[in-house]
């Protein structure tokens, strides 16, 4: 878990590092966007803007590989840790405690000699944007997948799906128009009880809705224009 107690163990090894996030302009990261490496796909936001800049400076560095297991790391870090998400948006953070958050969050996402991810964090915390961190991580993967061709393939189910129900239906949306050519689906699984039962698959931007409260919806508006 990452606390405020993290923060005060690595204070103490970290007043250069604080120098380094008041030194580094922000710009100069951002800039890059503009050159070599562009993002195959556009994201939008200002978390969008970050990941934009973010992939092209790994790509220009050669470091993509690296930098985007590092930011699946983090992404994966902020979804299990609440009291991280609250120290991130924390508007009360001072430079020695942005300096002790980029250290802490190096060492965790493994990423402690990857330059292009401590620059990239160093830009946020430079900008008072540790908040978007999160966003930032969504949107550099969605990029990423972009860049493997891979599409992603959202199923959204009543209970958890085991693995040969989802590798059934990766089989039959791989084959279907909805997939293009040359194009590798990546599949997560989602729980939302609301549904009630059946599926909700998402397929890039489109959405095949099987549910059970989907069918009760129609029936209910068929029933109501009747009346």
């Amino acid at each position: 878990m990452f606390s405020r107690q993290a923060i005060r163990s690595v204070r103490a090894a970290a007043p250069q590092r604080a120098l380094a996030v008041r030194s580094t302009p922000v710009r100069s990261f951002a800039a890059a966007a503009a050159n070599d490496g562009k993002p195959p796909v556009s994201v939008f936001g200002l978390d969008g803007t970050y990941a934009s800049a973010l992939y092209t400076a790994a790509a220009k560095s050669s470091s993509l590989e690296p930098t985007a297991k590092a930011i699946a790391s983090l992404h994966n870090l902020i979804q299990k840790d609440t009291k991280l998400t609250a120290i991130l948006n924390a508007p009360t953070l001072s430079n020695d405690d942005k300096a002790a958050v980029i250290a802490e969050l190096a060492k965790q996402s493994g990423a402690s000699s990857n330059d292009t991810v401590k620059n990239f964090l160093d830009a946020l915390a430079e900008n008072n944007r540790l908040g978007l961190l999160g966003g930032v991580c969504e949107k550099f993967d969605t990029i990423v997948a972009a860049a493997r061709g891979e599409v992603e393939m959202r199923v959204t189910s009543a209970q958890n799906l085991d693995n040969k129900t989802l590798s059934r239906l990766e089989a039959a949306v791989s084959k279907s128009s909805y997939v293009g050519a040359g194009k590798k689906l990546k599949v997560t699984n989602e729980v939302n009880p609301d549904i009630v039962g059946g599926l909700i698959v998402e397929v890039g931007d489109r959405t095949i809705d099987l549910s059970v409260s989907s069918r009760i919806a129609k029936m209910n508006k068929l029933l109501t224009d009747s009346l």
